[in-house]
């Protein structure tokens, strides 16, 4: 009877720890609206965190300000690791070069948790433009008389500063076309408005694959491997073009290093199952966990190189 009474006070003590456990969820903000690349990789990577977590996961989309809401909205969280941002290298990285007054400090408001995807740049053309690969689209240009127009997803983002890099490497006389997101952008090249756009590969492979964008160069240094045939931009004689606008996780700034430690596990291990992998390298998202430490030094590294670009090229956001 003593033995009965104890087990069930024991039971009853433990109910409220257990409804506690279940109603714990991690909460993943994101810096773009629902449908793209960006919301896309959460919500994979969202359902199997959760597994690796044993709770919930969701997603929340917080955009607008070119990633200060977002951010923002993490950094106003409690540092307990139930909030976390992904955010691509823009908002993180090269925001603090484009804008005098941010309502944020990446190096300073976030802690690092993991990179999550690499997302290399992909030059791509219409159909019907005669230029076979990127080393011909610039010969062409050469050619010219008028300047050969580049579309982007706005100023000063990885697209614009791929071209930039292009423009440098090459010397050929390239117009800038900004457009306010890649979706315009890429309408445009296929209907022959822009002759060129400069892309991450998860929001052109399905119009490459349909045949309605021509792919000709990567801005990297190894080929995709979604997309094995399309040489690096360094192998057809094109140097310095190296771009990756990588997604990443932060929490706010003060999350205990354990809580930290035990997320990057978590991610790791999430991005290491199979279904995930194959989930996000069929868009063309290369899975590319970190280190904590090895995030922060590419957020740093980013920082100070296209900061150099937009200082030289006195690029400012409008």
């Amino acid at each position: 009877m003593i033995r009965r009474t104890l087990l069930a006070a024991a039971l009853c003590a433990a109910l409220p720890l257990a409804a506690h456990a279940q109603a714990k969820s991690t909460r993943i903000v994101v810096s773009f609206p629902p449908g793209g690349p960006v919301d896309f990789v959460a919500r994979v990577l969202a359902e199997q965190l959760g597994k690796e977590l044993g709770h919930m996961v969701i997603v929340d989309n917080k955009a607008g300000a070119n990633g200060a809401i977002g951010a923002g909205e993490v950094m106003r969280s409690k540092a307990d690791g139930s909030t976390l941002w992904i955010t691509s290298v823009g908002a993180a990285a090269i925001n603090a070069s484009l804008y005098e007054k941010l309502p944020y400090d990446t190096l300073r408001d976030f802690t690092p948790v993991s990179v999550v995807v690499n997302n290399v740049e992909l030059l791509v053309v219409n159909p019907a433009d005669p230029a076979r690969d990127a080393a011909e689209f610039v010969a062409n240009a050469r050619k010219s008389r008028n300047p050969v127009t580049m579309a982007s997803s706005g100023i000063g983002s990885i697209p614009h500063l791929a071209m930039e890099q292009l423009k440098d490497s090459t010397k050929v006389d390239l117009l800038h076309v900004p457009y306010k997101g890649a979706a315009p952008a890429i309408t445009d090249v296929m209907g022959g408005q822009v002759s060129g756009f400069f892309g991450d590969v998860p929001g052109l492979i399905t119009f490459v694959r349909s045949g309605k964008l021509k792919p000709i160069g990567i801005a990297s240094t190894r080929r995709h491997p979604a997309l094995p045939e399309v040489k690096t931009l360094a192998e057809q004689g094109i140097a310095n073009v190296d771009t990756n606008n990588w997604y990443a996780l932060f929490a706010p700034a003060k999350t205990p290093a354990t809580t930290v430690t035990a997320l990057n596990d978590a991610v790791r291990r999430a991005l290491s199952e199979p279904g995930v992998k194959a989930k996000l390298m069929d868009v063309g998202a290369e899975p590319a966990p970190s280190t904590p430490a090895e995030l922060a030094a590419l957020v740093k590294r980013d920082m100070d190189k296209w900061g150099k670009l937009i200082q030289d090229k006195k690029i400012k956001a409008e």
